[in-house]
């Protein structure tokens, strides 16, 4: 009998290798990544000086050691997606691709990460498959500072001690949380709303434009201040006055509706660096406009007080999981799971307007301080998607969308500049001028992302 030392030898390998199955927000991303939705999100450091690739690499390489889940590939089962371990490594690389360029390419091995630089910026881009916002952050706030530690001789001391086990980040929070209840039912709810729809030029390639808006995060909160809300709540409702700005008058039988994810780490204690968000949707009527903010801002807070309590939260937490836990559902075959899933993911982004995910304040080492000047993110989307990050007196709104022109968001800046808070702008567009006309332009300094 003839041995095969090499099919010996590729068995011994898999069962060696570690396999993940994906979390339950997580499970929906393959089926539904495609043309201008890659799923991809950037988060970007710009700091003081340029960055040198060489000290980047040598970071990236001792802290990916904390954070071995990221060096997974993606893998197609009979019935769901699975990560599995992987012997690749991240090489940093000049910044050349287009922003949030697609990282999983069905039936190719490949990280589903990238780390990449251009000029001052450090730029960490993820496939949502791995982790949210909040958990890549944990990841890039530490390649941040052991680059700085490496490129400014700063202390060792500075780094973070970590608290939290290998396993500990690696954990599924969804499955640990999840408890039984009619999520399905929920789930069927989320796309029978038929929302107003941005209406822009599109990109002929898709490729995605990008728009990162900075302002002073004092001149913000105060204004927030002023109209007794806070930033988040201030932010949706600005943003829908710029969508009303610019609505037709034929359109404004729908609601605009403003998808904003929820951080559930605040409500179930948990170290996971893998998705765990849930989603309120915050819908506003246009016949209730009277042309001000203040016929806004009190519809939008009392949506967050009535949406952002433990039970509703709870509740939604668990329709995810009411995908992976259905038995029905478990037993059909992935090829038929990716139409479906491809099917109701459609319906859903049209009871959507926008997506506003607010990051919240970003915290740094002190010594760190004086080597850095803000940081953003930004979210691959099929219409648009605006991230909001803060460090320090800089927040940053980025946007993305395959569109040419930007209406909203000029509308957006527009409001705020006319509220009395400058807007420094950037963008990656060829024609960054067209952005802004006339008086507005001498209060918006504009460069290239």
């Amino acid at each position: 009998m003839r041995i095969n030392v090499a099919f010996i030898h590729t068995m011994a390998r898999r069962q060696h290798s570690k396999w993940y199955k994906l979390d339950n927000a997580a499970k929906i991303i393959p089926s539904s990544a495609r043309g201008a939705d890659t799923r991809v999100f950037r988060i970007s450091c710009e700091l003081n000086d340029e960055v040198d690739p060489e000290i980047l690499q040598t970071a990236l390489d001792e802290v990916i050691e904390d954070f071995p889940l990221f060096n997974c590939i993606l893998k197609k089962g009979m019935f769901w997606y699975y990560l599995e371990d992987s012997h690749m490594t991240c090489k940093v690389t000049p910044d050349k691709l287009p922003a949030c360029s697609p990282l999983y390419f069905p039936g190719r091995k490949n990280l589903l990460y990238r780390v990449c630089y251009f000029h001052k910026r450090i730029n960490l881009e993820m496939f949502h498959v791995l982790a949210d916002g909040t958990g890549a952050f944990m990841f890039f706030r530490k390649l941040v500072t052991r680059y700085l530690i490496l490129a400014h001789n700063l202390p060792e001391e500075i780094m973070d001690v970590d608290v939290s086990s290998q396993w500990e980040k690696q954990g599924d929070a969804f499955d640990h949380f999840y408890e039984k209840e009619a999520g399905l039912k929920q789930l069927k709810s989320m796309s029978k709303t038929k929302a107003y729809q941005i209406r822009a030029e599109r990109d002929e390639n898709l490729l995605p434009h990008l728009v990162e808006g900075t302002v002073s995060a004092k001149k913000f909160l105060k204004l927030a201040h002023d109209y007794e809300t806070t930033v988040g709540i201030l932010a949706v409702a600005l943003y829908i006055q710029a969508v009303l700005d610019g609505m037709g008058r034929r359109f404004r039988n729908r609601p605009i509706a403003v998808s904003v994810p929820v951080n559930l780490r605040q409500f179930f204690k948990s170290d996971t660096t893998r998705n765990f968000f849930g989603v309120i949707n915050i819908n506003f009527d246009p016949a209730l406009y009277d042309g001000t903010l203040e016929s806004i801002i009190p519809v939008v807070k009392e949506k967050f007080s009535s949406q952002l309590t433990e039970e509703n939260i709870a509740r939604t937490m668990n329709s995810y999981g009411a995908l992976e836990h259905n038995v029905m559902i478990k037993m059909v075959p992935i090829w038929i799971k990716d139409i479906v899933i491809d099917a109701f993911n459609r319906a859903a982004k049209k009871g959507v307007t926008t997506t506003i995910s607010n990051l919240g304040q970003i915290k740094m080492p002190a010594e760190a301080a004086p080597y850095i000047d803000r940081f953003s993110a930004f979210m691959a989307a099929p219409s648009q998607q605006i991230c909001i990050s803060s460090y320090g007196d800089r927040m940053v709104f980025g946007e993305v969308s395959p569109y040419v022109t930007h209406q909203e968001m000029l509308n957006f800046f527009r409001r705020l500049i006319a509220l009395g808070v400058d807007v420094e702008v950037a963008t990656n567009d060829y024609d960054d001028q067209s952005l802004f006309h006339g008086r507005e332009k001498g209060n918006a300094v504009l460069s290239q992302v």
